[in-house]
């Protein structure tokens, strides 16, 4: 007659309230290095929306803005400028993603007019730097 055995495994974790959300914190162990992030949430959003809407409209699953704007329920004008942020230079969405970005601007300042060119898009960014 065989005995069953059971195995109880323990995982030291603790649950963090962020707004909306909750997340699971592990500790940190000797050999895995912590990977930490200082970007900003919004920010980061943001562009994931913003990318996501491009490529629907590149895939034609919407014929315009307008449609696309009706289909998710949100303002024409919010949508428009969210795809906008699809043309930043990629060093911008880099320092965004990388959470280097919010010490130099937040979302209101991304969303307003920016040049086309990434060029000048470095030197506005640089001058919200400097403000």
């Amino acid at each position: 007659m065989s005995a069953t055995a059971s195995i109880t495994v323990r995982v030291p974790l603790a649950i963090r309230r962020r707004p909306g959300r909750k997340t699971v914190v592990t500790p940190a162990q000797d050999d895995v290095p912590a990977v930490t992030t200082r970007a900003d949430p919004a920010l980061v959003k943001a562009l994931a929306r913003a990318f996501r809407y491009q490529r629907l409209l590149d895939e034609e699953r919407y014929a315009s803005i307008s449609e696309m704007a009706a289909a998710e329920r949100i303002e024409r004008g919010y949508l428009g400028t969210l795809v906008r942020l699809t043309l930043l230079a990629p060093e911008i969405v880099e320092a965004i993603l990388d959470g280097k970005a919010s010490s130099l601007f937040e979302l209101p300042q991304l969303l307003g007019p920016l040049p086309l060119s990434w060029v000048e898009q470095r030197s506005v960014i640089t001058r919200y730097r400097s403000a």
